[in-house]
């Protein structure tokens, strides 16, 4: 079997996705977490020259024997995993997932969303970002929430929320205009299913919270226990996400349900252009309190990263 070796920092969004690639490509893989002090961290990707000294004591050991391929994302990652791979006298293909910022001829496939607007011969643009839904996890997780969903009247909503980021922020408007949406939701008797992100405002959790809880078919994760996040994409008839998290959006679209944006403070050029494409390719639309229906055939994108992955192998 293909050993791999994931190299990313401490980012679960953006690991997943190389996992998600790894395992569609069939690779054993070892997931290496990297941690860069300064001042060297400032430098990443642009600095050429590296060590594993460069390395924090919480990073994972870069060590042989090495991997028969690397998949490396985060800029931070990229001079650590070129160092990989010249150990490996090259022989090692580098495999960039999201935009690495620098050109760099070793670079054997970068694939990145369409709206970074990075190209190249050795590019492949997808959608958005590469999702670990498939429909055995969707299968699985209604097995495994059927007790907790299942009394919920239908449709079911599934309502993502996510919160502050570079881009985005949380404002009591955009709390009281959801809220607003969401209590006639109820009112129409749909089945809502609430979870926030760890990004989320603890003021936007504990007002959502409160104004919802008197309604026995509401389901609000307080984020306790197992997080329920795959069994409500499993269980949802129509999934709501925040405008916020490219990752959720795309997570979301992976499932072929239809997927309404929920417009939060902020944004940015780069946004926009990954909301104008979902829209014309008819995965998702903005949510304005009202509730259709649609049928869509998801993007393949996971699918052709890992065709794209093994040839690289093969041909070594």
């Amino acid at each position: 079997m293909t050993n791999c070796w994931i190299i990313t920092e401490d980012l679960a969004g953006t690991r997943n996705q190389c996992i998600a690639l790894a395992r569609e490509s069939g690779f054993a893989y070892e997931c290496k977490t990297i941690e860069v002090r300064a001042p060297w961290r400032y430098l990443m990707p642009w600095m050429r020259y590296f060590t594993p000294q460069y390395l924090t004591e919480k990073a994972s050991l870069l060590r042989a024997p090495w991997p028969d391929i690397i998949i490396a994302s985060g800029r931070k990652s990229i001079t650590p995993a070129l160092w990989v791979k010249r150990q490996t006298n090259n022989r090692s293909p580098l495999v960039i997932v999201q935009s690495p910022v620098i050109k760099d001829s070793q670079f054997d496939l970068v694939i990145t969303p369409q709206h970074d607007l990075y190209r190249g011969d050795n590019v492949l643009q997808i959608s958005g970002a590469l999702s670990v839904i498939s429909t055995e996890t969707l299968q699985n997780a209604k097995k495994e929430w059927q007790s907790c969903f299942a009394h919920l009247p239908q449709p079911h909503i599934a309502v993502l929320i996510g919160g502050k980021s570079r881009t985005h922020r949380v404002t009591m408007d955009d709390i009281d205009n959801l809220l607003g949406h969401l209590r006639t939701l109820v009112a129409k008797n749909y089945g809502l299913m609430i979870t926030c992100s760890r990004r989320t405002p603890g003021w936007a959790v504990q007002k959502l919270r409160h104004a919802l809880s008197g309604y026995a078919h509401v389901y609000f994760w307080d984020n306790t226990g197992v997080n329920p996040y795959h069994g409500f994409l499993a269980y949802a008839d129509v999934i709501l996400v925040t405008d916020d998290s490219i990752s959720m959006i795309s997570e979301a679209i992976s499932t072929a349900k239809p997927v309404y944006m929920i417009r939060l403070s902020g944004g940015s050029e780069r946004f926009d252009r990954f909301y104008r494409h979902v829209i014309a390719k008819g995965f998702a639309r903005w949510f304005e309190g009202k509730i259709d229906t649609w049928n869509y055939t998801p993007p393949q994108d996971l699918i052709d990263a890992a065709t794209a992955a093994r040839e690289l192998v093969s041909v070594r």
